[in-house]
């Protein structure tokens, strides 16, 4: 049977470009290209990639970026917009919790809930993070957002996520957040690219700054740093608040 985050993108690939959260993809690589020094001999992982829209835009700037996902309908879609722009990129369908890359890249990026945190346990997300620190070399860089647990501590995330949604984006019907395991789950109405409609019921995990710090760090991530997460305005003079709905994390090996 499928996960809720494989059904969620099954059939999804036209209508993924139009949601709201992938909007700031321009802004976002001007973010990774300052962290990477604008090294074009940087190798690019982009995990959770979608239909490729970070790995289009920094390909475009002259760097070589592999990118993973789960999801059939996304990975065709980012194939077919890159070969419409003529475009070389390796886009492969993966499980993120088990890559094949070994000491390979240079920067790993997971945007936007690319993978983590949606699994169904702590142990799954943690094998992302896992795999992502295997996928890099050395002194590699992983750079990725994440659901800020602080946010549902002083907000309704249904008003956050109804209030910023587009015309034909999934919505939450509903949604209740566990204290407990800082989860939260939701109704998500979805209509998928051929116009079938659908109800899901989600499970995503919300994490705190220090949770996230101590899962790195006993990954061998030397340097933890987490920010407050602005879509296509990520940068590191903003510092995480409970107004944050997602953070942002570099941390380097």
């Amino acid at each position: 049977m499928k996960k809720w985050y494989e059904s969620l993108f099954e059939n999804y690939g036209l209508k993924y470009d139009n949601e709201c959260f992938t909007q700031g993809t321009p802004g976002e690589c001007d973010f990774f290209e300052s962290e990477i020094n604008y090294n074009k001999q940087s190798q690019i992982l982009d995990i959770g990639c979608g239909t490729g829209r970070h790995a289009i835009e920094l390909t475009q700037r002259g760097y070589r970026v592999t990118g993973i996902d789960l999801s059939d309908s996304l990975i065709n879609r980012a194939r077919e917009k890159a070969s419409a722009l003529g475009l070389q990129i390796d886009f492969q369908k993966q499980d993120a919790r088990d890559l094949p890359f070994n000491h390979l890249f240079d920067l790993a990026i997971m945007i936007c809930e690319g993978a983590f945190p949606l699994m169904e346990t702590d142990e799954m997300n943690y094998q992302i993070l896992q795999s992502a620190s295997k996928s890099l070399k050395d002194n590699g860089k992983l750079i990725f957002t994440t659901l800020n647990g602080l946010f549902p501590l002083f907000h309704s995330v249904k008003d956050f996520l109804d209030a910023n949604a587009l015309e034909g984006n999934a919505l939450s019907v509903e949604s209740s957040f566990d204290l407990m395991t800082f989860r939260e789950t939701s109704i998500t109405a979805v209509e998928d690219d051929s116009g079938n409609k659908k109800e899901l019921e989600c499970n995503e995990r919300y994490y705190v700054p220090s949770e996230i710090t101590w899962l790195l760090k006993s990954l061998g991530f030397k340097t933890i740093e987490i920010f407050g997460a602005k879509l296509g305005a990520f940068s590191r003079t903003d510092k995480l608040t409970t107004e944050d709905f997602e953070m942002l994390i570099i941390a380097n090996k």
